[in-house]
This record gives structure tokens, sequence and C-alpha cells, in this order.
């Protein structure tokens, strides 16, 4: 008597390699319809065939083993919708950053680009609402986003208004360790204490500014034009990265507009 399709008939139905059939049984993720307990051959039922291209294009998409088996494991529709939501996620960050890495070549491929306008300019100490942390690299776009949410509502609650375009301070740690203290910040006379947000001074300083226009997918290549710059003027670096957020996606969704105001801290070590 005949017990079921065997692991090589359901593979061919399935396009699930042998080997995947029986990773994915001993996961625990599709197990046989049965398993002769004398042969320990493995048989499957036409049943499970939708189960197996459900996984099948769960696996397509990247979802590891252990969530499609939570996926399938829930009878809770809401439940399965927020894993599959958290996953599908994941990928449109994957997307992002395929598409700032194509936008980086891009420009760095295209020949004839124009060189950058670079500024000398000395700024003055500023008094400042801000949120300060040691924080990851590859977090820092995340706490940023979180600490000037913060900033707006406290600045809000308290009416006041800024004297100048917000910004953020990065220490050179951030990038050559992946870890370091980061400051954002908004410029306003008399800077309030509230949670996270105290006053600070920015400090004085001389900088050679550039301008990158549009979104940060390619704003690398800003700096190392303007850090090139810096290098090949006899300039040298004396603290920390500032950016000031001149138009943003605060201002516009138009990222085209987006102008990042980038000052890199130096001195002169000759006249040139």
């Amino acid at each position: 008597m005949r017990k079921g399709l065997t692991i090589g008939d359901f593979s061919q139905i399935t396009h699930l390699s042998v080997k995947t059939l029986r990773r994915y049984h001993e996961a625990g993720l599709l197990e046989p319809d049965e398993v002769d307990p004398y042969t320990g051959y493995r048989y499957y039922s036409t049943a499970q065939v939708p189960a197996a291209q459900v996984i099948r294009r769960f696996r397509d998409l990247g979802m590891p083993v252990r969530e499609i088996g939570a996926v399938l494991a829930t009878d809770d529709p809401d439940a399965r919708s927020a894993l599959i939501a958290r996953h599908l996620a994941r990928l449109e960050e994957r997307l992002d950053q395929t598409r700032a890495a194509v936008t980086s070549l891009h420009r760095l491929l295209t020949p004839a680009v124009p060189p950058i306008e670079v500024e000398l300019r000395a700024v003055p100490a500023t008094p400042v609402a801000a949120i300060r942390a040691t924080v990851g690299l590859d977090e820092v776009l995340d706490w940023y986003g979180g600490a000037m949410a913060e900033l707006e509502r406290t600045l809000r609650a308290g009416r006041l208004e800024p004297a100048g375009p917000c910004g953020g301070l990065y220490d050179n740690e951030l990038f050559t360790d992946e870890r370091g203290e980061a400051v954002v910040f908004v410029p306003v006379a008399d800077p309030p204490a509230a949670g996270r947000v105290h006053p600070y001074t920015v400090p004085a300083a001389e900088l050679a500014v550039t301008v990158h226009r549009g979104p940060h997918d390619d704003i690398d290549v800003s700096y190392g034009a303007l850090g090139t710059y810096v290098a090949e003027h006899a300039l040298v670096v004396a603290g920390p990265v500032r950016e000031y957020y001149l138009v943003g996606p605060r201002d516009t969704g138009d990222d085209a507009s987006w102008r990042t105001e980038i000052g890199w801290p130096v001195f002169r070590t000759s006249a040139g």
C-alpha cells in the first residue's frame, strides 16, 4: 500500500530540494506526513504542497526559518500579519540601503563631476537646546530621529522659537571606531532643560564648509570631497564634524530640495 509521496516526488512537485526538505524537517518547519519507523523514509501528502509553496516564497524573500515557523504556527491573523510586516520592513530597509549605494556609485562614476564649493568660515559660540549620547554608527539615524522629535516637542511646549537651523555634532570616533558621541541641537536664545533636552553651547570654531544637495544617500561622497579639500589645502581637523540641516524632510517631502551644510573644523598649517 502506497503511504504517500516520497520525498523525491514531493521535491519535484514543490521545487524544494531533497536536502532542503530534510533540513526543514530537522528544524520542525515542514515535517513529513509520515516517517517509516523501520526505514526512516519520509512521506508527504498532497495537502502539504501549499504550505511548502508558502515556505518557499518566504525563503525567497530571505525570511529566517525560525520566523517562518512562527508564521505557520499561529492561527491569529493579527499575529501573522505583524510577523510578516516586520520582515517586510526589513526588506524595505535593505532596499533603501541598496538604492543609497547605487546613488553613491552613480555619483562616483559620473565623469567630469564639478568640484565642490568650499567656504572657510569662523562661527561664534552658539547656545542651543541639545540631546547628547554615545551611539553606534549603525544606530545613529534612528537615534537622531527620536532626539530631534523630542527637541521639537520640548521647544513647542515652551513656546520657544529656533534661532537658526538645527544641526548635529559627530565625534571622529563615531566613524573611526563605529561608536562615539553625537549631539543633535536646535539654536535657541534661552535653552530649556526637560527630559533628555539640556542647554549646551556649540563651541566657536573655524570650519571648512560645503553644502550637500539632495538626499543623504550619497552624503559620504560630499564628505570625501570635503575631506580631500581639507587635506590638500594643509588644513588639520580639530574637532567633531558638524552638520546643519538647512532644508530637510521636516521642511519638504521633495528630497531633491534638501540642503545639508557640512562643517569640518580646521586650522591652517600654512599660509596657503
